[in-house]
């Protein structure tokens, strides 16, 4: 059996999950096996058939994980905690028990990847040392919320790749969540799945 199945929406979040686990070392936690499989019907089709996919193969992984972003999933006039808590309850009732557990990423998975690092602002192209990136963002309608990262976080990485003229592209992803650091992330989202695998996968 390997460690760790993830159903996610889309290869931009699979980047995501594979530099994080390329890393386990800054989670602390100990080398993972996983599988990361992306569903056709995104967001919405890990919200609504997520649980059935995930079910059938409680025998061939020590772990599952339901991982999609709540805006565009088709849940976004319930409360985000509900749902996830709905979730995985369903998910422990189809065969996992408590092997397995929801992220629902508030609001998308950009804001995982926004931080003051500066590898953010070279994974992104931006290089006008004259023009912070964050004043940029701030003259061109992303205002911050209070955690400092942007309210809209994917609107506001397309308008910086569209400026900068780079192609979108999980490869992005990828290289910011191998270099960026975790230790100050304080989104909620981030936070669960960092306790989740060090429950799971701790050094100790």
């Amino acid at each position: 059996m390997k460690d760790l199945l993830i159903l996610v929406p889309d290869k931009n979040t699979e980047a995501v999950l594979y530099g994080l686990l390329s890393r386990p070392q800054a989670i602390g936690i100990r080398p993972v096996s996983a599988d990361i499989s992306c569903h056709p019907q995104k967001d919405p089709g890990c919200y609504l058939n997520g649980i059935e996919f995930l079910s059938t193969f409680t025998q061939n992984y020590h772990y599952s994980l339901l991982i999609f972003d709540f805006e565009g999933s088709g849940a976004e006039k319930q409360i985000p905690d509900e749902v996830e808590k709905s979730l995985e309850n369903r998910l422990y009732e189809s065969g996992w028990d408590n092997r397995a557990a929801v992220i629902v990423i508030r609001p998308e998975l950009e804001n995982w990847v926004w931080s003051n690092s500066p590898h953010v602002i070279t994974e992104l192209g931006w290089n006008r040392q004259n023009l912070p990136l964050r004043d940029w963002l701030k003259n061109n309608g992303f205002p911050e919320g209070g955690d400092g990262k942007p309210l809209r976080p994917k609107e506001a990485m397309e308008a910086v790749l569209w400026e900068v003229r780079k192609p979108r592209s999980s490869a992005i992803y990828k290289e910011l969540a191998t270099k960026v650091s975790f230790g100050r992330c304080s989104d909620i989202s981030f936070l669960k799945l960092k306790t989740t695998l060090l429950k799971w996968f701790s050094l100790r």
